[in-house]
């Protein structure tokens, strides 16, 4: 769940299926009493076809919480250009960096740093889309040292320059749950 959206869709799925939610932040439901064996495989089936899946699993539930808190960071548009994504993640995970980061590129194939840089790839083309924005703005806004270093990684990334990216017709974006390397 990246969006308020998410939390609405699984929020109506609980309600609709009549089971007692607490709380439904970003990438978890917390239930006032345990499933049933019925109501998880009816609930997963309800949840698969919105695009959602159950996470049961420790390091499934990390890997979530993980992407959620990368997801959050970059839509705030305040990353300070010394920010430290391992810092930020031990930090809100509670865990080392390292373990945490092995974890992410055995389930995902490829690591939380690319993962960060697709999103924030990602977030740029959103911004260019809007054209409300200079790159330099943009490139402050995401914690970019300089417009140079967001334009190599971005055609690194894309193979458009962000000049040639905002001319495009289809912009080819991917909804922030797709992106992988």
């Amino acid at each position: 769940m990246v969006c308020e959206r998410c939390l609405a869709s699984v929020r109506k799925i609980f309600d609709d299926m009549s089971i007692e939610v607490s709380d439904v932040v970003l990438g978890e439901v917390s239930l006032s009493e345990p499933l049933t064996d019925q109501q998880k495989k009816i609930l997963e089936k309800h949840l698969s076809e919105s695009g959602f899946e159950l996470l049961e699993e420790v390091s499934e539930k990390q890997i979530e919480k993980i992407k959620n808190l990368i997801v959050s960071k970059i839509s705030t548009l305040d990353i300070e250009e010394n920010f430290k994504l391992s810092e930020y993640i031990s930090q809100h995970i509670h865990k080392e960096y390292s373990g945490l980061s092995k974890l992410f590129s055995q389930f995902e194939n490829t690591t939380l740093e690319q993962y960060f840089i697709l999103q924030k790839i990602e977030k740029v083309k959103e911004l260019l889309t809007y054209n409300e924005h200079t790159l330099s703005e943009i490139s402050v806004m995401l914690g970019y040292k300089t417009v140079q270093h967001l334009s190599s990684q971005f055609r690194k990334t894309t193979g458009f320059s962000p000049s040639e990216f905002r001319r495009l017709k289809n912009k080819n974006r991917l909804p922030l749950d797709k992106i992988k390397s």
